[in-house]
């Protein structure tokens, strides 16, 4: 009996023995194969191919993988790995990198609170102005009388020196100015003036004197009323001879070989209001040299002697001053109307000429 026992213990215990070592080679082939799969996609195809949990299912009675594949369990590199490399992934990252940089929606948010600050700043000053307008009615409402005036438009004299200090020193540096220069024109008039010094005489100045020579020898020597440089006019030597003296001073200027002026270049005429004036402007084509000579004649029958056989272009001009300013030429060889109708009543050029139409 002894030794049937014995054979069956040891019979027993070689059944233990196959059922637990298949099992255990196959969680040291788990355990070496599992830390050497880097990748998700490995341990996918590795996890099928566990024959353990089959093998253990058919030795239930010896659990010892189950032991075994629990303390390896936790230990699995691969899922590991795979979380390390989860956050490594280029496109993700540069995705989420790239969605910020977006110029457009940053540029449109960023510039929306700064589209108008000037019509922002209107609009606080306007929303103060009601709390301050708001806040004068309580005050007035509570009897207080600067509150008061201030909302009825008045101010009160202590409110009125103080409301615009601008105002006051823009008065006050308006008077100073005044002041200062006030003392400037004081003190320059206090002082002595200094001398002026002596002009210097006109490039023209000798062709003058001669002409003004040659006339008192030869015409009269009260023939010149007046004789002067018009430096306004390039220097012109200006002559004002008398009426009567007129036309024998036209002959001299036009004969002489000192003055040789052989061409009059323009005719005019002025009214002066209290007298009309006819000018002469001569040259001489050799010499170059110029003058004017200015006639005066009485406003209520003017006549000044005519030149029209001396220079032939007076002609025209004499005419055209007769007819606008009633100027009489006698000597003249046709003295009439040029511009205007004959019948036309009046001299348009002169200053009392009424019009007939003054819209015309």
């Amino acid at each position: 009996m002894s030794d049937e026992k014995e054979k069956e213990e040891s019979a027993a215990g070689e059944n233990e023995l196959k059922s637990s070592t298949p099992s255990e080679s196959v969680s040291k082939a788990a355990e070496e194969a599992a830390p050497a799969e880097p990748a998700s996609d490995k341990a996918e195809e590795v996890a099928p191919a566990e024959p353990a949990s089959d093998k253990s299912e058919e030795a239930a009675p010896a659990e010892p993988a189950s032991d075994k594949a629990e303390v390896v369990a936790p230990a699995e590199p691969a899922s590991d790995k795979a979380e390390e490399v989860a956050p490594a992934e280029p496109a993700s990252d540069k995705a989420e990198a790239i969605a910020p940089a977006q110029p457009a929606s940053d540029k449109t948010e960023t510039a929306a609170p700064a589209v108008d600050p000037e019509r922002e700043a209107k609009l606080k000053a306007a929303a103060d102005a009601r709390a301050a307008r708001a806040a004068a009615k309580i005050s007035a409402a509570a009897g207080d009388p600067a509150s008061t005036a201030q909302v009825s438009g008045e101010q009160t004299p202590a409110a009125a020196g103080a409301a615009d200090p601008e105002r006051e020193a823009k008065l006050k540096a308006a008077e100073e100015a005044r002041a200062a220069r006030a003392a400037a024109k004081a003190a320059a008039e206090s002082q002595p003036a200094a001398p002026e010094e002596p002009k210097a005489p006109s490039p023209k100045q000798p062709q003058l004197d001669e002409a003004a020579q040659l006339i008192q020898a030869l015409v009269s020597e009260d023939a010149i009323a007046e004789a002067y440089i018009n430096e306004m006019n390039g220097h012109m030597p200006t002559f004002i001879i008398k009426n009567e003296q007129w036309l024998e001073v036209a002959r001299l200027f036009r004969t002489h070989p000192s003055l040789d002026s052989n061409f009059l270049r323009n005719v005019s005429g002025v009214d002066y209001e209290t007298y009309l004036e006819v000018v002469y402007h001569l040259v001489s084509i050799s010499s170059k040299k110029e003058y004017a000579i200015k006639v005066k004649a009485d406003r209520e029958s003017p006549q000044v002697a005519s030149v029209t056989p001396i220079w032939a272009t007076a002609n025209w001009n004499e005419r055209e001053i007769y007819d606008l300013l009633g100027i009489d030429f006698p000597g003249h060889p046709d003295l009439r109307r040029i511009m205007m109708p004959d019948d036309w009543v009046g001299f348009p050029l002169r200053k009392d000429y009424e019009p007939l139409d003054p819209e015309v």
